[in-house]
């Protein structure tokens, strides 16, 4: 891991705040005091930026690359909970925690680039700007929201439904060739349903030509039957 001072490059990481939806058309002075101190780090592939339990004392913002959130279970396997892309902050949530620990382990995917920034001055940052504390807030509320209907959703839903719903919401974003963010065996965990319930639905949706594909990279065919089965699944809000 390397790292080179704000001093270098100052209007870098504020452009990249400014573009940032919760922080666009804020006072420029506001994204200036953010980036005090702040530090451009670089980290090889799968190397950890911090650990769980780790004194949550910085925030990241992507420059390049990804950063994925995992947690280790008490059978020690491990769940990616979310990987953030260039242009999205990373562990701000964890900022105003009261423990002041990181409650999961961050690392890097390929070749990834952070800014690094200080705990202690986002927070005095919102005390003195309510405009940010409250698009935080907004913000915080939100993931809130999404986590309680993912506990729902792992609750009610049948291993089929759960698959359908994530491979839906992956083409969303990417289309219809997908990516899958994380190996099967980490999808499986992420899903809560076995790895080999995965592999078995995969083959059998290909054998019915829902989708083509094999390990992370696959392509889907007909959207009706899986939209049909997670159809149940979907809030009105």
């Amino acid at each position: 891991m390397t790292f080179v001072n704000i001093q270098s490059t100052p209007q870098l990481v504020i452009h990249r705040l400014a573009l940032h939806p919760l922080l666009r058309e804020l006072p420029v002075d506001l994204l200036q005091g953010l980036c005090v101190r702040a530090e451009m780090r670089h980290y090889k592939a799968g190397e950890v930026i911090f650990h769980e339990g780790d004194p949550a004392l910085h925030w990241l913002l992507v420059e390049r690359g990804h950063v994925e959130l995992v947690r280790f279970g008490c059978d020690g396997n491990e769940r990616v909970y979310h990987r953030f892309g260039a242009g999205q902050c990373v562990a701000e949530v964890a900022m105003f925690m009261a423990h002041g620990r990181y409650p999961m382990q961050a690392r890097a995917v390929g070749g990834t680039t952070v800014w690094r920034m200080e705990r202690q001055i986002l927070q005095q940052a919102c005390a003195s700007h309510p405009a940010l504390a409250l698009r935080l807030l907004e913000d915080f509320s939100r993931r809130l929201y999404h986590y309680i209907n993912e506990v729902e959703w792992l609750t009610v839903s049948s291993a089929p439904q759960r698959l359908a719903a994530y491979l839906l919401r992956l083409a969303e974003q990417q289309g219809l060739r997908l990516e899958l963010p994380a190996s099967q065996r980490q999808l499986a965990a992420h899903l809560g349903i076995r790895p080999e319930t995965l592999s078995r639905l995969l083959a059998q949706w290909q054998a019915r030509e829902w989708l083509s594909g094999e390990r992370r990279h696959w392509t889907l065919l007909d959207t009706t039957p899986l939209r049909r089965l997670a159809g149940a699944l979907v809030r009105t809000f």
